[in-house]
């Protein structure tokens, strides 16, 4: 049980890589908070998880609200007496060059991608600092690595994430709180189905990944709990590249 004891809230945990994240960290000892705006999804994980032995609670969360997330730790705390691990996972992703992309475009992506994490581990600093320490595992993008054909915003979005990432870390390592960024490559989850039922999308995405495949939520999910566990104690500020090799060319 690589995350006995540990307490967890993942973000965008109701589908996708986030329940890939929620039902690994439930079969790894952690008792798993899922937030997300996504109700009916939510309180389907969180009974499928309970029904199979783990300790689940979903909670409404819209991450561009502080005050949603001050609710959604209280509620974790409440529930499970403390929180170790924060999984900022939420996100969307909009496809439109700079001359493309309106304002309110850009406000909603970064509101969601960056001001979300921003908020979560504003929220959650404290509670790790009282409890001894803590993990803090941003979902970043290989958009938050280099340039973006496609998107504007959304590069921009993943690219905040990753460098407020190591500030977190740098500022709370003394704290014993760690904090790092995944960056994933093309995954096969419900933010991306649309995109590849277009043939010339999914081909373009294909011959990108050296690896010869697109990804999978659970190739990301083991990721995020190498950064979630103990196993990664001396790890912070980094950044773990779950990309096929698509950023190696």
């Amino acid at each position: 049980m690589r995350l006995d004891n540990k307490v967890a809230l993942i973000t965008g945990g109701a589908r996708g890589m986030g329940a890939a994240e929620a039902r690994l960290f439930s079969k790894e000892g952690s008792k798993v908070v899922i937030g997300d705006v996504l109700d009916a999804d939510g309180e389907r994980l969180e009974a499928e998880i309970n029904e199979t032995g783990g300790q689940c609670r979903f909670v409404h969360l819209d991450v561009t609200s502080q005050r949603e997330w001050v609710s959604a730790i209280e509620e974790t705390v409440s529930t499970f007496g403390k929180i170790d691990i924060l999984v900022n996972n939420a996100g969307i992703y909009r496809v439109n060059n700079i001359l493309d992309t309106s304002t309110e475009e850009w406000d909603q992506v970064m509101d969601i991608n960056a001001k979300g994490v921003f908020l979560g581990s504003k929220a959650v600093i404290p509670y790790m600092k009282q409890n001894g320490g803590g993990s803090i595992v941003n979902i970043s993008s290989v958009a938050g690595l280099v340039g973006n054909r496609m998107s504007s915003a959304y590069t921009a979005s993943k690219g905040a994430v990753r460098l407020f990432t190591k500030s977190t870390a740098i500022q709370y390592a003394g704290d014993a709180i760690r904090a790092n960024s995944v960056h994933p490559g093309t995954i096969e989850s419900p933010m991306t189905e649309q995109l590849l039922e277009d043939p010339s999308y999914r081909d373009d995405r294909m011959r990108r990944t050296p690896i010869g495949r697109l990804g999978k939520p659970e190739d990301v999910a083991f990721g995020v709990l190498y950064l979630a566990s103990d196993e990664s104690s001396f790890v912070t500020g980094a950044e773990l590249v779950i990309d096929g090799g698509r950023t190696a060319e």
